[in-house]
């Protein structure tokens, strides 16, 4: 799915005009843990979160994720706006919650990209 199809289905704002709509996207991952992001998900995914900071942009750097959405219809601080088009990662705003968001993805086909975060004790 193209992040141009994945605005559609969640209804987003972008939020970063120069950002490439034409990236595909395998899968997705909802968190707001970062840690939790960097250590369970798979590179081209799609991050549902409702943190809004910078460091949502720096994860997503690292762990190449296509595109972000803002859930409940959140809007990041200007620097975070600022740096993800730096990096050309589309930032999407949409008014529905996590839970909801999750579920038009995956119907639409979208699959979870989260792995399982195991503990060292397993």
């Amino acid at each position: 799915m193209k992040v141009e199809q994945l605005m559609e289905i969640v209804e987003g704002t972008l939020l970063t005009p120069q950002a490439p709509l034409n990236r595909e996207v395998k899968g997705g991952c909802g968190a707001d843990l970062m840690s939790d992001v960097l250590a369970s998900i798979h590179p081209d995914a799609v991050l549902l979160t409702g943190l809004c900071n910078i460091q949502v942009v720096r994860t997503a750097q690292m762990a190449d994720v296509r595109a972000i959405v803002f859930v409940r219809g959140k809007t990041p601080p200007p620097e975070t706006i600022k740096l993800a088009t730096e990096e050309n990662i589309p930032l999407l705003s949409s008014p529905f919650g996590m839970f909801e968001l999750c579920g038009r993805l995956y119907q639409a086909g979208l699959h979870s990209f989260e792995a399982p975060v195991l503990h060292d004790d397993e």
